[in-house]
């Protein structure tokens, strides 16, 4: 099985060979090379294609099939493919889509084009896309599809069996049948397996035992992931306020999901405003105005760096030796607050630490920073000895062993005040209801940065009393 660089690959080489049929009238020909490619190969060959012919080779596609590719086509390219069909085609394709990839389109295009499109589709689809439209953004609700299977609890398996034959085919998956009463609440879920394994006599009740897991289509869409992760099941219903079932969650969905949330969370930490599409689809525009606000902050921050070594000027004045090891100490400091944040936020997303867990937490980057810091502090002392050693000691001058214990005591003071701010912030930031993945690594760097300093000067203040200082 090829891998998807391969995959990608394989689209690219087919798009010349269908751009040449296109081209010779071959539609036939072209028509047989398309379908018997899989989906997403089908939609890197039309992505390759003109414009265009982009167009053609989709209308080749049978009904179905073009609305599942289609589903696989970035963005840009779906905008561009849109303005080429006619409204019969448009009405054709939409109706095809499953309702939640039909919504999530939706929602990405202007207002006016949205209801032009809704107006093309058949009553019953129109319907289903307004009801998941009609849900908060980012919730539950946006991502489900109504294209579930539900029985009764009355019926024999032989009826509940028939049922699913009759209206399995429009399902979105098999693994779960979903027990409903005669108001649509959500009484049980079970696997098919069980279905087929009894007697077709036997009641649905009988196989029913009430132990479900249930999304609420209000809640926001990480549940669905967190949950579908915890009780690792290949599809979740999700019910409203009063239990009735309203559509279910499946994996794949999921799956698109935890790829944008962590999207965002990555972007957040490295100080950039979570983007609305891909990096390459952004604008100049966009991309400024995401990353200048967090770098113009930053930027400020930095500033108090300057006012902190402007409060020092006359101990550098004194010792200037002390400014070389500036960057060497900040640096430090930042890189394990960097760290330390990284490694807390990342376990709050994925529900490996909770708010109560800040004691631990604390008292394991005390000693893992102090065991840092001290592990620079003995590679920065043997450096400076080192130095002396091999006939460079001109540069820290007669007093250089009391300034490696000044640099090995500042890094080891620096380094475990970055990891207790790094572990700590997102635990601050949790408290007061807020994403602890706007804590980014910049920003806990600068805020180490003028603090480093403070607790450079400091110990220099006191190691180098009455010889340098």
């Amino acid at each position: 099985m090829p891998d998807v660089q391969e995959a990608h690959m394989l689209g690219r080489l087919l798009a010349p060979e269908i751009e040449a049929m296109l081209e010779a009238k071959q539609t036939h020909e072209a028509r047989a090379a398309l379908v018997d490619l899989l989906n997403p190969e089908i939609a890197d060959v039309l992505v390759e294609l003109p414009p265009h012919q982009r167009a053609v080779a989709f209308r080749l596609l049978p009904r179905e099939r073009a609305a599942e590719v289609f589903t696989y086509i970035p963005m840009e390219a779906q905008e561009e493919l849109l303005k080429e069909l006619n409204t019969e085609q448009l009405a054709h394709l939409f109706d095809e889509m499953a309702p939640d990839d039909r919504a999530e389109l939706f929602d990405e295009m202007p207002g006016e084009v949205a209801a032009k499109l809704l107006a093309l589709m058949k009553p019953e689809e129109r319907k289903q896309t307004q009801a998941i439209l009609g849900y908060p953004a980012h919730s539950v609700g946006r991502i489900m599809t109504p294209d579930y299977l539900s029985i009764r609890p009355e019926w024999t398996v032989t009826q509940a069996l028939e049922h699913l034959r009759r209206h399995g085919r429009d399902a979105e998956t098999f693994s779960r049948i979903y027990v409903v009463d005669e108001r649509g609440r959500l009484l049980d879920d079970i696997r098919i397996r069980q279905l087929l394994l009894v007697e077709p006599s036997s009641p649905v009740r009988s196989l029913m035992n009430e132990q479900f897991i249930t999304l609420h289509a209000q809640d926001d869409r990480e549940a669905a992931v967190k949950t579908m992760e915890r009780y690792d099941l290949p599809a979740l219903p999700v019910v409203d306020r009063e239990g009735i079932l309203v559509g279910i969650v499946t994996f794949d969905d999921v799956a698109d999901v935890a790829k944008a949330e962590t999207t965002e969370d990555i972007q957040k930490m490295g100080a950039v405003q979570a983007l609305e599409e891909p990096y390459i689809n952004a604008s100049i525009m966009e991309l400024v105005k995401k990353r200048g606000t967090w770098l113009s902050m930053l930027f400020l921050g930095e500033m108090l760096t300057a006012s902190a070594m402007a409060h020092y000027e006359h101990e550098i004045a004194q010792a200037v030796v002390l400014s070389l090891f500036i960057p060497l100490i900040i640096s430090s400091g930042g890189n394990s607050g960097s760290q330390a944040s990284t490694l807390i936020i990342r376990a709050m997303a994925v529900g490996e630490i909770e708010l109560r867990d800040w004691w631990r937490v604390l008292s394991r980057e005390l000693i893992c920073g102090a065991a840092l810091g001290l592990l620079l502090g003995v590679i920065g002392l043997i450096r400076i000895n080192l130095w002396y050693a091999l006939g460079w000691g001109h540069l820290y001058g007669e007093h250089y062993e009391l300034i490696a214990f000044t640099i090995a005591a500042s890094l080891i003071g620096v380094v475990l005040w970055g990891s207790i701010m790094g572990s700590m912030l997102p635990f601050l930031l949790r408290a007061a209801k807020l994403d602890p993945a706007v804590i980014s690594a910049p920003l806990v760097a600068t805020l180490v940065d003028v603090t480093g300093l403070i607790i450079y000067f400091s110990t220099a203040a006191v190691i180098l009393r009455g010889t340098l200082l």
